[in-house]
């Protein structure tokens, strides 16, 4: 199964779904906890039909689902079936899905030698030590709860920031954010890698990056 582009994704999306961090992903804001969990019904039985299934995550009042392709660790022609699919059936239940202030978290590290620790990080937080890229520079909880690790390679200068969170959310989402995060005291250091990535601080210049797909097929 082939994996698709971030564009192609994009393009190809149903309404209300966001392509983050290698999955596609959705908010069905159902209202209530009892139209949630039937809702979660309708989609597992249309996922074991199709033999393809998603990430559902119930809480009153909304139903989160993410949807990738195992096998090949990324979004294909199936998790758009599946998508598709999905929105028909939160229709039928009077229910829009929703891709509004979807984020998903990673932690980069930043180190000029990666290899000395990423053992321990695994080990402390009772996570796998993956290949990302063909590079050994993450680990990654099964389960899928906590926030991915990467390894960023770094200077040694002191002083320097060890942690920094990288935000992947919408593109249309930048901007607000930037400008919300600016008007808090924050400040935009940098846009070079636009619109892969933008750099900003707050106010004793602790970093974060806003990252989007875009830039990066």
């Amino acid at each position: 199964m082939t994996k698709l582009t971030g564009r192609e994704i994009a393009e190809r999306a149903p309404d209300g779904w966001v392509y983050l961090l290698g999955g596609l992903q959705t908010r069905l804001r159902t209202g209530d906890f009892a139209a949630g969990l039937a809702l979660v019904n309708a989609i597992g039985a249309a996922a074991e039909e199709m033999d393809h299934h998603p990430d559902l995550d119930l809480r009153y009042g909304y139903v989160d689902v993410r949807t990738s392709s195992h096998d090949v660790g990324a979004v294909t022609v199936r998790d758009l079936r599946l998508a598709r699919t999905i929105s028909d059936l939160a229709a039928d239940a009077g229910v829009t899905p929703d891709r509004a202030g979807l984020a998903r978290l990673e932690m980069a590290i930043d180190t000029p030698a990666s290899a000395g620790i990423v053992s321990f990080w695994a080990a402390v937080l009772g996570m796998e030590h993956r290949d990302h890229d063909g590079v050994n520079d993450e680990v990654r909880d099964v389960a899928g709860v906590l926030p991915t690790i990467w390894f960023q390679e770094s200077g040694s200068d002191e002083p320097r920031q060890r942690w920094h969170p990288d935000l992947w959310v919408d593109p249309g989402e930048v901007q607000p954010r930037i400008d919300a995060a600016v008007a808090a005291g924050g400040t935009l250091v940098s846009d070079a890698k636009a619109p892969s990535f933008w750099v900003l601080a707050d106010p004793e210049g602790n970093r974060v990056c806003l990252c989007t797909w875009q830039d990066r097929d």
